[in-house]
């Protein structure tokens, strides 16, 4: 079992960068995927990236492919999502989770969830 806690989210323009940090206890982390979601008030999350345990295979949600990128670094327990050319329609909660075998585009597919950061990327 793992424990997530996402840091790193903020306020900036239209074009600006931020990188989340997903800190994850406990030494099972290497063994999970782990994923990105975005989330606003009313509506269901949705996927943005995600990282299959092994660190090398990727998956991207359309809308984000050659603006984010998802990493990790299992020596520290951290995941990564790097987020640049941001745009106001960016602008939600992200939400780290994790999962043994998830299916990655899915929220359904992980079983354990940060706290979420806040980005607000404004025109």
């Amino acid at each position: 079992q793992v424990q997530l806690v996402e840091s790193g989210g903020g306020f900036v323009q239209t074009g600006g960068s931020l990188k989340l940090s997903c800190k994850a206890s406990g030494r099972a982390f290497r063994y999970y995927t782990v994923g990105w979601f975005c989330r606003v008030s009313g509506k269901e999350r949705e996927f943005v990236a995600a990282m299959r345990s092994g660190g090398t295979n990727t998956y991207y949600a359309d809308s984000v492919k050659g603006r984010f990128t998802i990493s990790r670094d299992n020596a520290k327990n951290t995941a990564y999502l790097q987020m640049n050319g941001l745009k106001p329609e960016d602008t939600g909660i992200y939400d780290c989770a994790a999962q043994a075998g998830a299916n990655v585009d899915t929220a359904t597919g992980y079983g354990y969830w940060g706290q979420g950061t806040q980005v607000t990327v404004s025109s």
